[in-house]
């Protein structure tokens, strides 16, 4: 009996410990009930449920009826529920739409995050490998040897094979990224990213005998070139040099500029919040938008690891500034005896200081584009990237 008894108690412990460790993910002031208003996105609905919105993935009950059952619509009614082991899960509730009547488009749906803030990095941004880069066909001369051209007028590009009647994309290199090793003391270097050469627009090579280069503290390694798609023409002549009339361009277009084929599926804008597996070593902030020294929240930032990394849409990251090296003049006064014995014990590195998290909507091979969702500082150049739980 007392067996029984104590086996009955260990159940309930451990119930009210998985309920309890539940509780503590929840949000405060959560709502037990929220219907889904236009212009809300996964991140703050999740945010509304969860003290870590990336978790989102493990509470959401889906829908097995609905044909797309992650996909949440504006006026779908969710509600928070317990499960018989005590944990927590969202759901469809009564007030939502039902499946057999869901006639809202795909397009509609409530987005992970809003695709307005980072709907050039989908539609104009590419990342090219060396190859593509170094090969990439170019623009050569300019209908009536014009030095800009604009819709309507014709281009003609050295080295494409394409026939005529294809549509192609005209891009613009808008630089070289590089993952630069640490400091002796941690810290990051400062060059990440090499401009395009301004006298014909091709990225000027840093190292001429390849992109790789070992220095006294480590491999640097290339990331790929960054491009912006910015105009389309239509092939109408094949050969070398070819012919191509522009139908459309958010600029003028120049001698340099390079010419790949048009990507059919240059993106996915399906993704769902959540951690990572696994956090590459070394995975750095190499770049941002529209600012020169910091950016916050809902502001892009591109990272130094990609696909190869094992980095996927929707993955969320803690960004962290590296701490500073300071000088410990308290115990070892400058001039001292003991600063000039003992010069390394007077350096003391500070710990690295959370800044925020970001979420990656786009990845190429060894790049990523993340978008900054929330953060207590702005974030720099070489921040560093751990998992959305990680403490360093």
């Amino acid at each position: 009996m007392l067996k029984r008894l104590l086996s009955v108690c260990a159940g309930l412990l451990l119930a009210l410990t998985v309920f309890a460790a539940t509780r503590t993910d929840l949000a405060n002031g959560h709502p037990d009930r929220y219907v889904v208003q236009k212009g809300d996105t996964l991140w703050d609905i999740s945010a509304r449920f969860l003290n870590k919105p990336w978790l989102w993935p493990e509470i959401w009950q889906a829908n097995p009826q609905i044909k797309n059952p992650h996909l949440i619509y504006p006026g779908d009614e969710l509600v928070l529920a317990y499960g018989a082991d005590g944990r927590a899960y969202v759901t469809h509730g009564r007030g939502s739409i039902e499946p057999h009547a869901r006639v809202l488009p795909l397009g509609e749906a409530v987005r992970a995050i809003p695709l307005s803030v980072i709907k050039q990095y989908l539609h104009k941004t590419r990342i090219l490998t060396e190859d593509e880069g170094e090969h990439a066909p170019h623009v050569v001369g300019l209908e009536e040897n014009r030095l800009r051209s604009t819709p309507g007028q014709l281009v003609y590009i050295r080295g494409l094979d394409a026939q005529p009647g294809q549509l192609i994309a005209i891009l613009r290199p808008q630089g070289r990224y590089y993952d630069m090793p640490p400091e002796d003391d941690g810290r990051p270097r400062e060059v990440y990213r090499q401009e395009p050469d301004a006298r014909d627009g091709r990225p000027s090579m840093l190292w001429r005998h390849g992109p790789n280069e070992f220095t006294m503290h480590g491999n640097v390694r290339f990331l790929g070139y960054e491009a912006l798609e910015f105009a389309v023409a239509q092939v109408t002549r094949s050969g070398s040099p070819a012919s191509a009339l522009v139908t459309n361009s958010d600029f003028e277009i120049r001698v340099g500029d390079w010419v790949l084929p048009i990507d059919p599926h240059p993106y996915d804008d399906e993704y769902l919040p959540h951690a990572p597996r696994t956090v590459p070593s070394n995975m750095r902030v190499i770049a941002f938008s529209d600012a020169l020294a910091a950016v916050g929240t809902h502001q892009v930032v591109a990272l130094s690891r990609g696909h190869e990394d094992g980095i996927e849409n929707g993955q969320t990251f803690s960004i962290y500034h590296p701490g500073d090296v300071v000088v410990d003049n308290t115990d070892y006064p400058e001039g001292s005896w003991r600063a000039a014995l003992h010069p390394h014990d007077k350096n003391v590195q500070l710990p690295e200081e959370f800044i925020g998290h970001v979420m990656i909507f786009r990845t190429f091979d060894r790049v990523s584009y993340g978008l900054v969702m929330d953060g207590v500082r702005p974030v720099h150049l070489g921040d560093l990237l751990h998992g959305p739980d990680e403490t360093p």
